[in-house]
Order: C-alpha cells, then sequence, then structure tokens
C-alpha cells in the first residue's frame, strides 16, 4: 500500500504557523479564527479576500516557514498510520527543506521514500495534477490524503482513492478527523477492495 500525503495540516498541525505568517504579511490586525475559515479554503482565495498581493505569496511562504518551525507539530498517532503502509510519498507547496526540518525534528523522515515541492520542482500549484503525475512515474499510489479539496482533486482525476482529513466538507471516499482511526476506517476497507 503506497500512501501520497499532503504535508500542512495532513500530516502536521501547521494552522498556527499559516495563521500568524499571513497576519504578519498583511499587516492588519485580523482576526485568527476567520483568517483559518479563508486559509482552510486556499491561500489563494484569502490573498483575495484580503486584498493582498499575489506578488507576496514568496514572503508569505518564508513567513509561513519561519513560524512552522515553533508552532507546528505532527498530528497524533501519525507515526502508527504512517508506519502501517509500504510506502510513503509527499507532494507540497512547502519548501523542501522546511519540510525535511520538520520531519527530522520530530522523528518521521524515516517513513517517507520522496518529498516532492511542487513550486521548487516547477510543477504547477494543487489542484493542477502533474506533480501527482510525476510520482506516478515511480511509485504506484492507492491513496491521497489531504485536507483540503484541491489535494484531492487530482486524485480523482487519476482515479485514485482520496481520504479527507479534518474536513466532511469535501468530496472523498473516506473522512477521518484522526490517525487514530487510520488503520480500522481507511487501510483496511482499501485492502478488502
Amino acid at each position: 500500500m503506497n500512501v501520497l500525503w499532503d504535508f500542512d495540516c495532513t500530516l502536521f498541525d501547521t494552522y498556527p504557523a499559516l495563521v500568524s505568517g499571513f497576519i504578519n504579511l498583511s499587516k492588519q490586525n485580523l482576526d485568527r479564527d476567520e483568517v483559518l475559515r479563508w486559509l482552510k479554503i486556499d491561500s489563494k482565495t484569502a490573498f483575495k479576500h484580503y486584498g493582498i498581493d499575489e506578488k507576496q505569496r514568496l514572503g508569505y511562504q518564508t513567513l509561513h516557514n519561519y513560524y512552522s518551525k515553533t508552532e507546528s507539530k505532527p498530528f497524533e498517532y501519525l507515526a502508527e498510520a504512517l508506519s502501517s503502509v509500504d510506502h510513503n510519498i509527499i507532494v507540497t507547496h512547502r519548501d523542501k527543506e522546511s519540510t525535511i526540518f520538520l520531519l527530522k525534528k520530530y522523528h518521521l523522515d524515516k517513513y517517507f521514500k520522496e518529498i516532492v515541492s511542487v513550486e521548487e520542482q516547477g510543477f504547477t500549484r494543487k489542484p493542477h495534477s502533474s506533480s501527482y503525475e510525476y510520482v506516478l512515474k515511480s511509485h504506484h499510489i492507492d491513496l491521497v490524503v489531504g485536507d483540503r479539496d484541491l489535494d484531492l482533486i487530482p486524485a480523482r482525476e487519476l482515479n485514485i482513492k482520496t481520504c479527507a482529513f479534518q474536513n466532511r466538507n469535501i468530496e472523498a471516499d473516506f473522512h477521518i478527523d484522526s490517525y487514530a482511526d487510520f488503520i480500522a476506517e481507511v487501510l483496511n476497507p482499501l485492502q478488502q477492495k
């Protein structure tokens, strides 16, 4: 069983860092909960809503990565979920260096066969399927896990089963709110099909 994972807010709870970086970038006194609601749609929509120029994206990613080093941690029971499958691959909008930093900080790097940084490696941002197609050239993928629709759209286009993490408002084959349920509610049923 091979699983492709999104990173931010799927493997690691990076929402506090995403919100802190966004508020700092905006230079406005914004409500953290409201910013979070917009970021959960996607950052492009949040930028538009708050009138932030898309040219500031690199600055946002730099701030997000800075806050991530202290404000982000893996979701509970993640190691058990990762160790239950054969190969794990990450496809993320985050830069590779900060992804590896967080994985090593929490001793999770050993679980991953490959990390694809979408923009660093020249792919179009998700939901475009080019980064997933790249992974499929090297690895068979049985499941994609993500927290937003843009993580799962490319999987559906490529006929790969999907699992939505902590988001029951998006279309997916499976929905879970905790990785404590990953084996029983996702992996076992998937292996029986």
